[in-house]
């Protein structure tokens, strides 16, 4: 009997990393973005530097767009991936920099120890 049960078991167990992956792929694929057909070129359209802008202000943005449905916190009609990619890099600075204050406040105290009463060896 033991050898019927440990079947099943095998089977079950080489089939979920198979459906894993399968749910996986379908989550990032629902994720995926699709081409802005409002993107074009020309005067008055958001470049690199607005998107820098933009991105930099975002979190404030976000906080108005809460209250207020004519505020939204990514110019739709853009260049494209110039704006794109300056929107991203002003998030970037603007959430990049906490993370720097972190790393200095290890650097200031030292190491945290590996346990209690170990001392690290070296």
């Amino acid at each position: 009997m033991s050898g019927r049960r440990g079947l099943g078991t095998s089977v079950r167990s080489a089939l979920a990393p198979v459906v894993m992956g399968v749910a996986v792929l379908l989550l990032v694929g629902a994720c995926a973005a699709d081409a802005n057909p409002s993107v074009s070129s020309g005067p008055g359209v958001p470049g690199f530097w607005l998107g820098l802008w933009q991105g930099l202000i975002s979190p404030i943005t976000f906080l108005v767009s809460l209250f207020r449905d004519d505020v939204g916190i990514y110019a739709v009609r853009n260049s494209g991936g110039w704006y794109d990619f300056g929107f991203m890099l002003g998030v970037s600075i603007f959430f990049g920099g906490s993370a720097r204050s972190g790393a200095a406040a290890t650097r200031a105290t030292g190491p945290r120890r590996r346990g209690p009463g170990r001392r690290p060896t070296g």
